[in-house]
C-alpha cells in the first residue's frame, strides 16, 4: 500500500510534545498512526499552553527566593540607585522649577488652583509639579530597569534554569550578544514611540488601564523571550516558538507590566515624603525583582517549549524516515511509574 498519504500527514503534524520542561518528568499525549485510516489524535493546544504557562509561573516564583537570584538583583539595584542619585542631585530641582513655572503660566492651572484653595485644599497644588515630573520619569525608570535586568540578570537566570532543568538541551547559540543588544534597543525605541503616540488615548479611563501594560508587556516579551532562547535555540526554532506561543509570551509580559505598577506607586509616594531615602530604593529593588520574575518565567516557558518542539521534530523525522511496514501505533507518553 502506498505510504505517501501517511508521510504527507506527518509532514504537517501539529505539535506532538507536551513536555513541561522537567527532564525527569515529561508528559506527552498518546498519538496513533494507522496506514489504512490515517488519523492523529493530539491534545488541545490551548490546554497544553495554559498548563505550560502556569507550570512556568510557579517555578519562576520559587526561583525568585533562591539566594543566587536575590544576589543577582543587587547589580541592577546599585546601578539604578546611582542613576537616581545623579538625577536627583543634578536635575531634580531644575526640572521641578521649570514645571512649576509652566504650571504658573497656565490659565487652566490657575483656575484649578483657585478652586482647590476655595475648598481648603490649597496644599494639593504643591504636589502637582512633583507628580508630573514623576510621571515623566517613570517610563524611563521602567525601561532602564528592564534593560539592566536583561543585560545583567537574564543570561545568568537562563543559565540557572537550564542547568537545573534542561541540562541535556543542545545549545545552538542562535543569538549573539550584539544581536540581543540590537534587538533590545530596537524594541525599546518602538515601545517608546507607541507610548508617545498613545498618550492622548490615556484620557479615556478604560484605556489607561490597558495601553501602558500592553506596551510594556510587548517590550518585555520581545526583550526577555529573545534572551531566554538566545543560547539554546536556533533562529528558526526561535521564530517558530514566537509564532506558536505569541499570546502566551505577550501575557507573561503584560502580567509583568501590571506588577510593575506597584513599585511605581511606591516610587511616587517616596519622592514626595521624608521617607524618600528608604522608599525609593525599595521601589527600585521591587522593579528589579518584578523583571527578574518575568525573566525566570520566560526562561522556564521558552526552554520547555523548545524542548517540546525538538521532541516533536525528532518523532516526526523518525516516522518520515521509517519504512512503511514499520509504521505502527506508538505511545508517546512516558511511563511515570518507573
Amino acid at each position: 500500500m502506498d505510504d505517501q498519504p501517511v508521510r504527507d500527514g506527518l509532514a504537517k503534524l501539529v505539535p506532538l510534545g507536551s513536555f513541561l520542561g522537567d527532564n525527569k518528568r515529561a508528559v506527552q499525549p498518546h498519538t496513533s498512526v494507522d496506514k489504512a485510516n490515517f488519523s492523529i489524535q493530539c491534545p488541545s493546544a490551548v490546554c497544553y499552553c495554559m498548563t505550560l504557562l502556569f507550570d512556568s509561573f510557579w517555578r519562576a516564583v520559587l526561583y525568585c527566593f533562591r539566594p543566587r537570584v536575590m544576589f543577582l538583583s543587587m547589580a541592577p539595584l546599585l546601578v539604578m540607585l546611582l542613576l537616581a542619585l545623579v538625577f536627583y542631585s543634578l536635575y531634580w530641582d531644575v526640572t521641578l522649577n521649570w514645571v512649576r513655572s509652566v504650571l504658573t503660566a497656565s490659565v487652566l492651572m490657575n483656575f484649578v488652583s483657585g478652586w482647590l484653595t476655595s475648598l481648603g485644599m490649597g496644599r494639593l497644588v504643591s504636589v502637582v509639579a512633583p507628580l508630573l515630573v514623576i510621571l515623566a520619569v517613570s517610563p524611563v525608570v521602567v525601561v532602564v530597569s528592564l534593560l539592566l535586568v536583561a543585560l545583567l540578570m537574564t543570561p545568568a537566570l537562563t543559565e540557572l534554569v537550564a542547568d537545573r532543568r534542561f541540562a541535556a538541551l543542545e545549545r545552538k547559540n542562535g543569538g549573539s550578544v550584539l544581536q540581543s543588544l540590537g534587538w533590545a534597543l530596537t524594541s525599546t525605541v518602538l515601545a517608546l514611540v507607541a507610548l508617545l503616540l498613545s498618550l492622548p488615548l490615556w484620557l479615556v479611563p478604560p484605556l489607561i488601564l490597558i495601553l501602558p501594560p500592553l506596551i510594556w508587556g510587548w517590550l518585555t516579551c520581545r526583550v526577555m523571550a529573545f534572551d531566554a532562547l538566545a543560547t539554546h535555540a536556533s533562529p528558526e526554532e526561535r521564530r517558530e516558538i514566537f509564532r506558536r506561543h505569541r499570546l502566551a509570551l505577550l501575557s507573561i509580559g503584560m502580567v509583568g507590566g501590571y506588577l510593575g505598577a506597584a513599585p511605581g506607586l511606591l516610587w511616587a509616594s517616596g519622592v514626595m515624603t521624608v521617607m524618600a531615602v528608604f522608599l525609593v530604593p525599595i521601589a527600585i529593588w521591587i522593579y528589579t525583582l518584578v523583571f527578574a520574575l518575568s525573566s525566570l518565567w520566560f526562561a522556564h516557558f521558552s526552554l520547555a517549549a523548545l524542548q517540546a518542539l525538538r521532541s516533536e521534530q525528532t518523532v516526526t523525522n523518525q516516522y518520515l524516515m521509517a519504512p512503511a511496514s514499520d509504521l505502527q501505533p506508538f505511545p508517546l507518553h512516558h511511563d511515570t511509574t518507573s
